[in-house]
């Protein structure tokens, strides 16, 4: 019997646990160990931002979700892993030991590379968690007691560029409803060398079509943006050209801002000697799996994918829905392959695929490849991408909860959109 632990319960871990324990079947065990004991479905976290979703909309316990597959759960922060011993250490003191490990944590949110940014302590907010997205939601309410100035965007470093030009739509679809978007002055302010940019070069027309949509919603914006400081009610931003030559600096004042700040490696993770790269990501050959401890691999936001082209400012790849998808479903056939004896075939596509909310409207972007050159690169917008996207909610939530390991957007999204071949 091997004994395949998951490193994480996001939207990368829990498929990954119930797909290798449907895959594996009873002969092996299968263990999650998470820092919380709920999943939370982050894609909803802009709604949150605004009220339109609340937290018991967007998650739900783990442990007898799990249970109901014959999967263990275990609660607890990692604070170091033993790659050589083939171990967790947990903060209690208690150890995990394993035969494969999987690691799907997501990033660590680093808000201290911009001095006073951040919602705990600073004085910007997040959507990127449950617990940020609602203090985003805390500091709206204040906003509309108070309106003002607002600032929407993203850091240096920042790799998912999605929930930013969604957050900075929704909050303007929010205050047009309330009659309040007079009193709000919004900027758009981010680390991409032009709007649409996506961290992915663009897709399709995704650059004349955002910055249409940001001009008719009366959405100022700053690329190649350096926020350098945040201070109560003021932030500093240097702004700079194609050559990286600082042409302006802005200090813009805010009554609210939602920035998404640069990702990392997990500690635990980025601790360990030769498996990420300088800024804690895991390094992964064309299976998922580590270069060098062979029985380690990874999914998800915590792997190390190179920025589509350098940029002014940097930015990093995002790594979309159908991306880790793939990525779990290549581990998970190549852990069987492994546990056999076989040697490893399975690769993921690395397709990007992103359905963004926009309010009462939407875009869906896919890029086939996500690194150019593509074989498709579309982009699409109406209203029917804002259903699209509380359908997804809908059904993966419920998917998670019910553990089922079918995948989804190769079975439904990918169709839904009128795209029948992938490379």
């Amino acid at each position: 019997m091997s004994h395949i632990v998951v490193l994480g319960a996001g939207t990368g871990g829990m498929p990954a646990a119930y797909e290798l324990q449907a895959a594996l079947g009873k002969d092996h065990k299968v263990t999650v160990v998470n820092a919380s004991e709920y999943f939370q479905f982050v894609p909803s976290n802009p709604w949150v931002g605004v009220g339109w979703r609340k937290r018991n909309d967007i998650t739900f316990p783990i442990g007898p979700a799990l249970k109901n597959k014959g999967i263990e759960f275990i609660a607890g922060s990692v604070s170091r892993i033993d790659a050589e011993g083939n171990r967790l250490e947990l903060a209690d003191g208690k150890t995990v030991e394993y035969d494969y490990l999987v690691i799907t944590t997501g990033p660590k949110l680093v808000f201290e590379e911009v001095p006073g940014s951040g919602p705990d302590g600073g004085h910007t907010v997040s959507v990127c968690t449950i617990d940020h997205a609602e203090k985003a939601h805390d500091g709206y309410v204040k906003l509309l007691e108070n309106p003002g100035p607002v600032i929407i965007g993203a850091m240096p470093f920042a790799s998912c560029f999605g929930p930013a030009y969604e957050y900075a739509f929704i909050l303007d679809a929010d205050l047009r409803k309330r009659r309040m978007r007079n009193k709000v002055p919004m900027t758009y302010v981010t680390s991409e060398p032009y709007i649409g940019h996506l961290g992915l070069g663009g897709v399709g027309d995704s650059r004349g079509m955002l910055e249409s949509e940001l001009r008719q919603h009366d959405i100022n914006f700053i690329t190649n943006a350096r926020v350098t400081k945040v201070e109560d009610g003021s932030m500093h931003v240097e702004q700079y050209n194609d050559d990286g030559e600082v042409i302006k600096n802005h200090e813009l004042p805010f009554n609210y801002s939602m920035m998404l700040p640069a990702f990392k490696g997990v500690d635990c993770v980025a601790a360990v000697e030769g498996l990420c790269n300088p800024r804690g990501f895991v390094l992964v050959d064309d299976y998922q799996r580590s270069p060098k401890y062979s029985n380690i691999y990874s999914a998800g936001v915590c792997i190390a994918i190179p920025p589509v082209e350098a940029t002014p400012v940097p930015t990093g790849a995002p790594k979309t829905g159908y991306m880790i998808e793939s990525m779990v479903t290549a581990i998970v056939h190549n852990i069987g392959d492994a546990i056999a004896g076989k040697e490893l075939s399975h690769k993921a596509t690395w397709n990007a695929i992103c359905l963004a909310d926009m309010g009462d409207t939407g875009a869906a972007f896919v890029a086939l490849p996500q690194m150019p050159p593509r074989n498709v690169a579309w982009m699409k917008k109406g209203k029917w991408v804002h259903y699209a996207k509380i359908a997804f909610e809908k059904y993966f939530i419920r998917k998670m909860k019910r553990g089922t390991s079918e995948p989804v957007y190769e079975k439904y999204i990918l169709k839904a959109l009128g795209i029948e071949r992938l490379e």
